[in-house]
């Protein structure tokens, strides 16, 4: 079949193939939802490269006739992998696909794969490193085209809360690596419906129609081009904690799942994440951001990520930042806590804090980032100084206040109530376990 396939809804190969990027792409196309014109590159390619570094014999032919299906248009070059690596290898972004051009992108992006960024981040992640990587190449669409263009990404629910309302952020005038990367001040998803309502019903309408597919939250990213719509790319929300809870529970009420697909939905250890800590009402707070992974982390201040590296064989460290980037992998993985000035839900240290399950604080309006210290309106702390942030509220205190254990809500009480149905145990036991009883039995059913 060659290297190269068309995205369409017609492609049935599974993401060890295409990528988990083009699945999902596949799936949109299926769904009738509105997805620009492109192709993939199979992973397999990816893994010729890496064994002989250079492209499989073909392959540069096969991609240039295929892209010249796209139309005479620039083209984005990204990676692909079947598992989720945000914002570990390259992307290329209005390419104007010549053969020559094409090569030397590919190229690029097969040899992100092995960069030390990726490299650590599968070490931490426990992701196999002969994998290799898909890469999608597509008609570029532009958010930054005209007064009523924009890129944003959504969640179907509040990934923080579960709460069954859209979440996301969005940028007027921007494309989509100013949202992700956190450089920009990102507005409320909720101010499309305002200032662009046909693009604000058309997403609700594809959010919806994608939920009700997977039986799950979803997650997509998005740009609109002078009024229309396009989805770029599409996954399951993957929501953990509180949020998992509130989403499964809500999803059987709703029959769209059972109640015994609910308990497999969660995982026993996001039962001991459900309780979350928080830093006491009467803390003395100096700073306000946005809580992307809830949680408390208290440690000395590091400015840098080799800082945090350093520091943290000492004792926990709370990583500040302006923002992250890829290259700080090493220093988010060291730190307890991170901090950033700028981003949103969206931003690259907002999806890798989740991803680690690392409390995390983006968008503290008021935060400069020095070489040695922090500003934090009128207090500044030195690199070394205690803080301790609260990933669910976003609040930044100086030094170690009072922490106070979080309460169950009635997510969780319905759902240990179903559990102990399927188990018959009403004894006393934790959560997690009482969780792991139904399970069990749920396995041998």
């Amino acid at each position: 079949m060659g290297w190269v396939r068309h995205l369409s809804g017609a492609l049935g190969e599974p993401p060890e193939v295409v990528g988990g990027k083009a699945h999902g792409l596949v799936l949109l196309h299926r769904l009738g939802l509105p997805v620009p014109a492109g192709v993939v590159v199979t992973t397999e390619a990816c893994r010729v490269f890496l064994r002989t570094g250079r492209l499989p014999d073909g392959l540069a032919d096969e991609l240039a006739s295929a892209v010249e299906t796209l139309g005479p248009s620039m083209v984005s070059v990204r990676s692909g992998a079947a598992v989720s690596m945000p914002g570990m290898m390259d992307t290329i972004l209005n390419l104007r696909p010549t053969p020559d051009s094409l090569h030397k992108a590919l190229q690029s992006v097969f040899s992100s794969w092995n960069t030390p960024r990726a490299r650590t981040y599968r070490t931490l992640q426990g992701i196999p490193h002969d994998l290799g990587t898909a890469v999608i190449v597509q008609r570029m669409v532009f958010g930054d085209r005209d007064r009523h263009s924009g890129s944003g990404v959504a969640f179907s629910r509040d990934p923080g809360t579960g709460e069954n309302a859209p979440f996301g952020e969005v940028l007027f005038g921007h494309q989509g690596d100013d949202v992700v990367s956190g450089r920009s001040l990102t507005l409320p998803l909720h101010t499309l419906a305002d200032r662009e309502p046909a693009i604000w019903r058309d997403l609700l309408d594809a959010l919806h129609r994608i939920e009700q597919h997977y039986r799950d939250a979803c997650y997509v990213e998005f740009t609109f081009e002078s009024g229309a719509l396009w989805l770029l790319q599409v996954r399951p929300g993957r929501f953990t904690g509180a949020a998992a809870v509130r989403l499964a529970t809500d999803l059987a009420d709703a029959r769209a799942i059972t109640r015994d697909e609910a308990l497999l939905r969660v995982a026993p250890h996001d039962l001991r994440h459900v309780r979350v800590p928080r830093i006491a009402p009467d803390a003395d707070v100096i700073a306000r951001g946005l809580g992307v992974c809830p949680g408390v982390a208290a440690g000395r201040v590091a400015v840098t990520a080799d800082e945090a590296v350093r520091m943290a064989a000492e004792g926990p460290v709370v990583l500040v930042r302006p923002e992250t980037s890829p290259e700080d992998i090493r220093g988010l993985a060291a730190a307890t806590g991170i901090v950033t000035a700028r981003g949103g839900p969206a931003s690259h240290a907002a999806v890798v804090a989740r991803s680690m399950g690392k409390p995390a604080v983006v968008g503290v309006a008021n935060l400069v980032v020095g070489s040695d210290s922090i500003a934090l309106g009128g207090h500044t702390a030195g690199v070394g100084a205690m803080l301790t942030i609260d990933g669910t509220g976003g609040e930044v205190v100086s030094g170690t206040p009072r922490i106070v254990a979080g309460g169950a809500d009635e997510h969780l009480g319905r759902l240990l109530g179903w559990a102990d149905e399927v188990s018959g145990d009403r004894s006393e036991r934790d959560e997690a376990e009482r969780l792991e009883a139904a399970h069990a039995v749920l396995r041998r059913r």
